[in-house]
């Protein structure tokens, strides 16, 4: 399997495992009595299910853009100074400004 192909597996894992950490959290909490709601109403197993599923989406998709994000190369640090030649390296102007 491709490496990119595993990382997003992984990482959607995740993303899903934090959305039932969530949504237990939710329940548990009793957030605006959610508790109260899924227990007490007729579809309230497929509510809780709804909420995984859809937290799932956007946690999982935070997570791979998190980590893919996180492939980047970080800039060489052996180097001391500027990167910039000489002559193309900034330097302070002096301006000077008119009082009325």
């Amino acid at each position: 399997m491709p490496r990119l192909v595993r990382l997003y597996i992984h990482h959607v894992a995740i993303g899903f495992a934090l959305a039932a950490l969530f949504t237990a959290l939710l329940l548990w909490l009793n957030v605006a009595n959610l508790w109260h709601l899924v227990t007490h109403a007729r579809g309230g197993a497929m509510a809780v299910l709804m909420l995984v599923v859809f937290n799932g989406i956007v946690f999982s998709g935070v997570q791979f853009g998190i980590a893919v994000m996180r492939l980047a190369e970080d800039p060489p640090q052996d180097r001391p100074g500027p990167s910039l030649p000489a002559g193309l390296r900034p330097r302070l102007a002096t301006v000077r400004a008119r009082h009325r």
